[in-house]
């Protein structure tokens, strides 16, 4: 996501390297290369261009502090622009709903952009951070197969899915959905609509004609990323008949130059509300245009990475976790679960890239998400004994383990003598005594 754009704009802040101060002239080079940029990335002509004039006339605005290189200022006004391009503020989804007046959220897209997958996401966020009950309502007439999706994703997620079959009437089905939800104490109804390959009148008069129908507090418009400018346009159209209230931008983790959630924002007068990062049914976040700006301009978003993480770990396990590492207990079956938190957080890549330098340096190295199945193999191969008593694992143990495992001996050898080494450093990190001890040494060593 943005590599090819960060790129580019980390060879224009050269422009700048050594320069005493920002002049018309050299601020002026700097930003050709900004806009070349930002129209490779297939952001619209019009933004790019208002884009770098606005950053323009504030450089040239600027008195550089002597503590403050040109470089360093320019890297600010754009990080700064770059966030007001894409809203500025993290917008909020609206939700008033309360039982017996539930929430409705009308989701409205093309055909193959994820809608029906990402209202199935956006069920599951809701139930599982917003502590809500929502249920999903299929009313995509036209397309048996999208009612059966949304049912499947529905059982998958734990959320009820409301759906006629053989129903024609889109409006009836939305309509019969919400009495349903008020019925059953649902305080969010999601309404995934049809959606066609192409924008025509048919499909544009029967999502008005639902929206007229059911009043919805939240209109959703999903659209896939990867289709650069297209997605400006396909977005301009509908809200012209919708008048959405926001914007889910799919396949932001593939190979997207990121034109679309530079440029939309601009375009609609509209904020971005979700993006999705994965093919994971967890793989939705907030939009959080500063922190999207940092990742662009490589700064990584460190904020996202402790959020994802404090997600998936408990402070209740946390603690009895470092119990047992005081006690120097820390087991196979304690190694295996870290690994399960990890894995929930989210592809390895896109955690890497969130660590600021360090996407970068990674951008050519393939980070396989399927890099723990052997650990994983190996650790399920073990009985629960073994696994809470890592010490008795003799020869004879560990040629069994890698016959169940699959893998050679050399890989179970490694995996125990990694763990070993992992417990006696976590052992001495929670240990004051040796840790001031191993200070001392270090300051004592220092000549």
């Amino acid at each position: 996501m943005f590599e090819s754009l960060s790129e580019r704009l980390e060879r224009s802040w050269k422009i700048l390297k050594g320069e005493g101060k920002i002049t018309e002239i050299n601020v002026a080079e700097t930003l050709k290369d900004v806009r070349r940029a930002l129209l490779d990335a297939d952001v619209n002509y019009k933004v790019a261009k208002t884009f770098t004039d606005t950053v323009k006339q504030k450089a040239l605005g600027q008195n550089v502090l002597t503590a403050v290189k040109p470089q360093q200022l320019m890297v600010k006004i754009v990080h700064d622009e770059l966030a007001q391009l894409m809203g500025g503020e993290t917008a909020e989804l609206n939700l008033p709903g309360r039982i017996g007046e539930p929430t409705i959220i009308l989701m409205a897209g093309l055909n193959g952009s994820g809608k029906t997958t990402m209202s199935g996401k956006l069920a599951k966020m809701l139930k599982d951070k917003k502590q809500k009950h929502p249920l999903l309502a299929a009313c995509d007439t036209f397309r048996p197969a999208a009612m059966e999706q949304l049912r499947v994703l529905g059982e998958q997620v734990g959320v009820p899915v409301y759906m006629e079959e053989g129903a024609t009437d889109p409006v009836q089905v939305a309509l019969n959905a919400i009495r349903e939800a008020k019925s059953k104490a649902n305080d969010v109804v999601i309404v995934d609509t049809a959606g066609r390959l192409a924008i025509d009148e048919e499909l544009m008069q029967q999502i008005s004609d639902i929206k007229n129908a059911i009043n919805p507090h939240e209109i959703l418009f999903v659209v896939d990323a990867m289709t650069g400018q297209d997605a400006v346009n396909t977005a301009k159209e509908f809200n012209e008949r919708l008048d959405y209230t926001g914007v889910i931008l799919t396949k932001l983790d593939g190979d997207t130059r990121g034109g679309a959630a530079l440029s939309i924002r601009t375009v609609v007068d509209k904020p971005i509300k979700f993006v999705g990062t994965g093919e994971k049914m967890d793989a939705i976040d907030p939009f959080h245009p500063a922190r999207m700006a940092d990742r662009i301009l490589g700064m990584g978003d460190i904020v996202s990475l402790v959020e994802r993480a404090q997600e998936q770990f408990n402070e209740e396990e946390a603690r009895k976790l470092e119990a047992k590492i005081r006690k120097n207990k820390f087991d196979f079956s304690d190694f295996y679960n870290q690994i399960q938190q990890i894995k929930k957080m989210g592809n390895l890549k896109d955690l890497a890239s969130m660590i600021p330098g360090v996407g970068k340096a990674l951008k050519d190295v393939e980070i396989d998400d399927n890099a723990f199945k052997s650990i994983e193999a190996i650790i399920q191969s073990m009985t629960p004994y073994e696994r809470e008593h890592p010490e008795c694992l003799n020869t004879s143990r560990r040629q069994r383990i890698c016959k169940g495992a699959g893998v050679d001996i050399q890989q179970v050898n490694r995996l125990i003598k990694q763990f070993d080494q992992t417990r006696k450093m976590m052992k001495m990190m929670t240990d004051k005594s040796k840790m001031a001890q191993l200070a001392g040494m270090m300051k004592g060593g220092k000549r």
